[in-house]
């Protein structure tokens, strides 16, 4: 309890003791700290690097603690992996994309197969971040390709996370790279033999149609952003298009399921969608 105090605190130091003494003595204990056996010693360290970061710069900062932040990610706690996640998308913004995907970017990936639920669903979350920090062009080519591999793992496990990452990733994207990128994904997963992805893949659609429904159709513009400017977005013509065309047909199919669950979470996705299953204006 003392030295995970101590890690909660030490990080204070670096701007009282400036980059110099930082870099020569607080670092070796940070990296020391950070291959502690408790893990909230090497959870509170971790949680702290932003102050360290404003000190030394984040040149230093990589070069020292990177390597260990790396091992830190394979973690057998939880929670201190869960921390290197949520401190991802800071290091990312400050190292540039050319280093993120040379050093980290593989390493998020692999957090999308964690085996606890906690760490799959926060990765999905820092894909999101990363593309708002990256934008939708580095998203649409570093991360979307490979969420869709993961639609084809033999693993239901991936599979299911594809359905989550489509979700969470989809408000960060145009609706172009939606349209091209995102959709085959859910029309390939409609035939999953899994109960559990078939009615995810429902709810997938049901955040992809009210996407559809309010995003303007230019590659500038996201659902993230029309939130953030307070906008409700009326949409487009195209959008409905695509949602008459490419979303309400393997609704339409996932209506006639076998399974009472997946049947009734096509059909809320259906009727999200201002449109009858037919394709025509819902009555009023």
């Amino acid at each position: 309890h003392v030295r995970a105090a101590f890690g909660n605190q030490i990080s204070g130091l670096a701007p009282i003791l400036g980059k110099q003494e930082t870099q020569e003595h607080l670092l070796p204990m940070f990296l020391q700290m950070l291959k502690d056996d408790f893990p909230d010693v090497r959870l509170n360290i971790i949680s702290k690097l932003e102050a360290v970061n404003a000190v030394i710069g984040i040149d230093l900062l990589a070069q020292s603690l990177l390597p260990a932040i790396v091992q830190l990610a394979e973690d057998k706690q939880w929670r201190v992996r869960l921390a290197i996640i949520q401190h991802v998308p800071l290091l990312a913004s400050q190292l540039g994309v050319q280093f993120f995907d040379e050093k980290l970017s593989t390493l998020c990936m692999s957090w999308l197969g964690d085996t606890v639920f906690s760490i799959r669903e926060a990765s999905t979350q820092n894909l999101k971040k990363l593309t708002e920090v990256f934008g939708v062009e580095w998203a649409s080519s570093a991360i979307v390709p490979k969420v869709a591999a993961m639609a084809e793992h033999p693993n239901y496990l991936y599979r299911m996370t594809t359905c989550f990452a489509v979700s969470t990733l989809a408000p960060a994207l145009s609706l172009s790279v939606i349209a091209r990128s995102v959709l085959p994904i859910l029309a390939q997963l409609v035939n999953d033999p899994i109960p559990n992805i078939r009615f995810n893949v429902a709810k997938s659609y049901a955040v992809l149609i009210d996407i559809f429904r309010r995003v303007p159709d230019d590659d500038s513009s996201t659902l993230v952003k029309l939130q953030a400017s307070g906008a409700q977005g009326n949409g487009s013509s195209k959008g409905q298009e695509i949602i008459r065309s490419e979303i309400l047909p393997p609704l339409e199919k996932l209506m006639q399921d076998d399974d009472v669950d997946v049947r009734f979470f096509a059909s809320t996705a259906a009727n999200g969608s201002g449109l009858d299953v037919g394709g025509d204006a819902m009555e009023t």
